[in-house]
């Protein structure tokens, strides 16, 4: 357990936290501990996480990226004229469809934060900007309704029926979000470029000049924050029904400071999967809990922003006391020798 809490300090507390919030909620209201709470919280939180394992992969390569939500809504709306141009369409072709519109959408971030050598912040804030402003002139801010039966189609992975005639329910979008999970665990963990992304998100120089590909490193996280905004933006349609322009704006904040609660460091090279689930999984309780409790949803706002600060300066004394204690240990074993 010392180890776990060593290894990964900011995961290991959010995941002692959160056992309390839901024993402290389990407690408190008679709604939150059953299967069609947890079935709605799974359901209702599927995008975001699927954005969020996008942006995790930005954060570990030393970049962030706020105009993922933007680029999802911009996904939304040309797919929909394609498979209306094409007269329909299936979920094969969907995936296809929105995976490369969001990597392109990426791929202008990438190349513009590479080629004007100018940090990944600046460029996303006008990328963000510039993309809104032109989905919103093209669309004229009107909804979408005219959609193909395919994308519209509820489809279940779980239905439960309970005694009182109500419904627990699993949408597509939690197969699809669980999918992308193990995508991107697997890019992370179980690749050469994975452990690249970390060696360039920790030490940008360094990893250059042990060979590794700037450009690369920039396509790959860029481009697979790209595509998973276009996959969720593809499954947020599936949900609502509908095409509306600007009902992703904003959405972005909130998953950036789940993927920062997480344990993934701003200044990159540091971040997991299971740590972006629990900062996901945070922010959806404490938002249901809230609700369930009857308090002001003001007050969520409020216990984000605290909780942000108090993950970025835990984690960022956890990572110098770690440096003090390796280059102590260094030192001692430079001396016994």
């Amino acid at each position: 357990m010392r180890d776990l809490f060593r290894t990964y300090p900011v995961e290991a507390r959010l995941s002692v936290v959160l056992f309390l919030m839901i024993l402290g909620l389990s407690l408190a209201t008679d709604t939150f501990l059953t299967l069609g709470n947890i079935t709605s919280l799974l359901n209702n939180n599927a995008v975001n996480l699927i954005w969020a394992v996008g942006l995790l992969v930005v954060l570990i390569a030393g970049g962030i990226d706020i105009s993922f939500a933007v680029a999802a809504s911009v996904v939304q709306y040309v797919a929909a004229q394609i498979f209306m141009g094409i007269g329909g369409g299936s979920w094969a072709i969907g995936f296809l469809v929105a995976a490369a519109l969001g990597i392109g959408l990426g791929l202008v971030n990438a190349l513009l934060i590479h080629g004007f050598r100018v940090i990944s912040i600046v460029i996303t804030i006008a990328t963000f900007n510039a993309f809104f402003g032109l989905l919103m002139f093209f669309t004229k801010g009107r909804n979408i309704y005219n959609l193909p039966d395919w994308w519209t189609d509820r489809i279940f992975i779980f239905e439960r029926q309970a005694p009182d005639g109500s419904w627990s329910e699993l949408n597509l979008s939690v197969a699809v979000m669980i999918a992308c999970v193990l995508a991107t665990w697997a890019l992370i963990r179980l690749t050469t470029l994975g452990r690249q992304l970390y060696a360039f998100g920790d030490n940008p120089e360094g990893a250059r000049r042990s060979g590794v590909n700037i450009w690369q490193m920039q396509i790959v996280a860029f481009g697979w924050c790209g595509m998973m905004a276009g996959i969720g933006g593809l499954m947020q349609v599936n949900i609502a029904q509908e095409v509306v322009p600007n009902a992703l704006y904003g959405r972005e904040l909130d998953v950036l400071a789940a993927v920062v609660l997480g344990g993934a460091r701003l200044g990159g090279g540091r971040g997991t999967v299971v740590g972006c689930i629990l900062g996901v999984m945070f922010v959806a309780i404490t938002q249901n809990g809230l609700n369930l409790l009857g308090i002001s949803p003001f007050a969520f706002q409020m216990i984000i922003g605290a909780a942000i600060l108090v993950a970025i300066s835990s984690s960022n004394l956890s990572f110098q006391l770690w440096n003090r204690s390796r280059d102590t240990e260094a030192r001692l074993k430079e001396n016994a020798t």
